[in-house]
Order: structure tokens, then sequence, then C-alpha cells
């Protein structure tokens, strides 16, 4: 892990695009600001944590059938007549 000391207003880069500003100190609390393009997803770890737990989750279930689905929502409805 790279540490760095920075102050209020100083920044960091990570790569060409995503710049990491020091925004406040207060005690033990730094808060920070983050420059990145749009594509670029950001999370605080905890959120990302949770996102690819879900994931996880996601990919173990097993697929729908449309067709089946699709059969069953035909007989289930009432019919006329």
């Amino acid at each position: 892990m790279l540490v760095l000391t920075r102050k209020v207003d100083q920044s960091i880069m990570i790569g060409d695009n995503i710049r990491i500003v020091v925004v406040d100190v207060r005690g033990d609390q730094v808060k920070i600001g983050i420059d990145a393009p749009r594509d670029v997803m950001v999370h605080r770890h905890e959120v990302y944590e949770d996102i690819q737990a879900e994931n996880q989750r996601a990919a173990l279930k097993r697929q729908i059938d449309l067709g089946v689905l699709e059969r069953t929502i035909r007989e289930s409805k009432p019919r006329k007549g």
C-alpha cells in the first residue's frame, strides 16, 4: 500500500484522469473529493463489498427459461367463454 501525506486542498492523481483532493480534516475524519470520469464507478469500500456479494448471489441463481415463463403465464390466465 502506498501511503502519502497531503494537506487540505492538495491532491493525488491516479493515472491521467482520476484526482483525489483532501477537502477537509477535522479530528480523525478526512473529507476527500474524487474527480473521475463518469464511466469510472466510485464507491465506499463497504458498498463495493455489498455490490460484489449481491453479484455473486445473482450469478448462482438459476436462469429463467422465458419460454416456460410465457407458457406458465398463458396457462394461468382465466379462459374466456
